[in-house]
């Protein structure tokens, strides 16, 4: 049975309930907080391997938190699913920028939310037992899989969980061209259910952070995109 704890953030009383009953049917145990700021504090002060969290929350919203969250060493490598309201794109694109791992658009069925849990806890164990290569380098970006660290010229880069394992996945197969949906099967699962756009949004944020060395992720125009093989790459100034 699973016991990964779950912290569920929301401030409609019943979503509470709902996503409780059938996560505790599942074997998880479940941490409840109805605004941002309890949400944060529990964060902070218990053992969360993941958050559920609702973006329309009174005082701190879910954006607020998700950015606190991931400016946090020690949580930010919490796998965050937001709940969005029904065509909120903007705030969806918003929350996968500051660095959420999935989103799920009310009203949604706890079926899809279960699936979509256990594929973050799976691939995250996943990447716990296949770390044969725990230290990539490649000039001067080092990728330490143990400390889940990246750093540029020896300067640490922090990188949502999504940007990290793209990084990864690009950099072990340069100049491979891969599509979008291998892209969104490699970082997220098989057959996940999000739009392309999403795979848009993690390389922006991963070539911003990345500075002149994003320059090496190229866009493959119609298909995908790839980390340029055997080019030499301007280091930072």
């Amino acid at each position: 049975m699973a016991k990964e704890k779950i912290l569920i953030v929301d401030d409609e009383e019943d979503i509470l309930e709902l996503i409780k009953f059938n996560l505790t049917k599942e074997g998880y145990k479940t941490i409840l907080a109805t605004t941002g700021e309890q949400a944060l504090d529990i964060a902070k002060n218990s053992q969360i391997d993941l958050i559920i969290l609702d973006l329309m929350l009174p005082g701190i919203d879910g954006l607020e938190v998700t950015r606190i969250i991931r400016n946090n060493p020690e949580l930010q490598m919490v796998p965050i699913i937001m709940l969005t309201a029904k065509g909120d794109e903007s705030d969806i694109i918003t929350g996968l920028e500051l660095g959420a791992n999935d989103y799920m658009s009310k009203p949604f069925s706890p079926k899809e939310l279960i699936a979509r849990i256990r594929n973050i806890f799976r691939r995250r164990q996943k990447l716990l037992e296949t770390k044969s290569e725990k230290i990539i380098k490649e000039q001067g970006l080092v990728i330490d899989h143990n400390k889940h660290i990246v750093t540029l010229n020896s300067n640490p880069i922090s990188l949502t969980p999504s940007e990290f394992e793209l990084l990864t996945m690009l950099i072990k197969k340069k100049g491979w061209v891969f599509t979008r949906g291998q892209i969104i099967d490699g970082i997220r699962g098989e057959n996940y259910a999000v739009t392309e756009r999403s795979i848009d949004v993690v390389v922006v944020g991963l070539r911003k952070k990345l500075g002149t060395y994003g320059k090496a992720i190229e866009t493959v125009r119609g298909i995908g995109y790839k980390f340029q093989d055997n080019q030499k790459i301007n280091k930072e100034e």
